[in-house]
């Protein structure tokens, strides 16, 4: 199969510190009069959210501040309901990857009803949803560029997804300086995510062998999506330690977010994988924070990667500073996936899944769950079993 490859991306990305002051002109512009800004109590009482407020004075604005982690199919229909009887021309998701995701599932049946589960899933949006503006409070997600929503549905206790390119945001504003109050274990477990998000992207099934069984926004890697990722891999090698441990470093600070950005770019055009795939029931499980569980499984999918992608571990390795031109290509993979295990534990995360509150008896239902997910299966770069799956969690135990 030839090469062929497409790309996409927010409507409008604006980035830099001081550019959320950019949200009046940009809403005017467009015709956008009634605003409802989803975020929650924490980022509200931090003061957080108060210049996108100041920037849309003027505006008719609403605030639903019930934004909870991870946030649940339940707490859409609430937050719906705020909107039905607000009737916004444009939703605006204020924090991290779970205020953004409300948002979007918001936008979404308030455009087309129904209920969330006629959405789960790949591409079963059907058009346009009511517009979205995206603006992080933290560097990790990238949901401000992304097509994706994640959800927690609690009876099942399992994370799902929404897929869709009509579910990008209009508009992303970018603003390093929204991240500064950011707490150090939010900021690692975010920074976290944003590696796994450009390994993901990086190291995932050629474009050109892909060959889904049905629709898909995946399509694995490709020449664009490969720049963005080795360059949010090489600023998280160089910033994220910084920024954890010192949140008022704006340097460290608009690198990182740059660096999710990208990333949040890369994976939403060619994919996360079996990572997310394993993640997403941990997390519908015990409710740690998706980085996090994501930052424990990457360096053990990486090395079960390890053979199937020797050339981009290698590089990996080179761009996070572990290995140079001169190591051999198989010694510098290694590295790579020990370069992985250095940064997780310099930010401090738990190494083990364990830690995070999982239990041994846990993993096979896990890994039926995770093994499922055929989605993000099919884009590994090694053929991938139901044993396989379960050998990873248990390595990560």
């Amino acid at each position: 199969m030839g090469e062929y490859w497409r790309f996409s991306g927010p409507g409008v990305l604006y980035f830099g510190q001081g550019c959320v002051r950019e949200m009046g002109p940009a809403f005017r512009e467009r015709g956008w009069q009634r605003v409802l800004v989803i975020t929650d109590e924490k980022l509200q009482a931090a003061g957080v959210v108060e210049p996108v407020q100041a920037a849309l004075e003027g505006f008719k604005v609403n605030v639903f501040n019930g934004g909870r982690p991870e946030p649940s199919i339940e707490l859409v229909d609430r937050c719906l309901a705020v909107a039905h009887e607000f009737r916004p021309d444009v939703l605006v998701g204020v924090g991290g990857g779970s205020n953004m995701d409300l948002a979007k599932s918001t936008a979404l049946l308030l455009q087309h009803g129904g209920g969330i589960w006629d959405y789960v899933g790949d591409s079963k949006v059907p058009g346009p949803i009511r517009p979205v503006v995206g603006v992080p409070t933290t560097a990790g997600t990238g949901s401000e560029v992304s097509c994706a929503a994640v959800l927690t549905d609690t009876d099942q206790q399992m994370k799902v997804a929404i897929l869709s390119p009509y579910l990008r945001p209009r508009c992303a504003f970018v603003d390093p300086t929204l991240t500064r109050t950011c707490p150090p274990s939010v900021t690692a477990d975010s920074g976290i995510d944003a590696l796994t998000h450009a390994i993901e992207a990086y190291t995932a099934i050629d474009n050109r062998r892909f060959q889904p069984a049905e629709p898909t926004v995946y399509q694995g890697t490709f020449p664009l999506a490969d720049l963005l990722a080795e360059e949010a891999i090489r600023l998280v090698g160089k910033y994220l330690v910084r920024a954890v441990e010192n949140g008022e470093d704006m340097e460290a600070r608009s690198h990182m977010a740059l660096a999710a950005t990208l990333a949040g770019l890369a994976f939403s055009n060619a994919c996360v994988g079996i990572v997310h795939a394993l993640e997403y029931p941990v997390g519908g499980a015990v409710h740690c924070p998706h980085g996090r569980g994501n930052g424990i499984l990457l360096p053990h999918v990486m090395r079960f990667n390890l053979a199937a992608r020797q050339d981009r571990m290698a590089r990996i390795a080179r761009l996070l500073g572990a290995a140079d031109e001169a190591t051999p290509e198989a010694e510098a993979a290694e590295r790579a996936v020990q370069a992985v295990e250095a940064i997780r534990d310099a930010i401090g995360l738990p190494a083990r899944l364990r830690d995070v509150g999982v239990r041994r008896e846990q993993l096979p239902e896990f890994a039926a769950k995770a093994y499922a997910i055929k989605r993000l299966m099919q884009l590994n770069p090694r053929p991938v079993r139901g044993p396989d799956i379960l050998k990873i969690y248990e390595a990560a135990f």
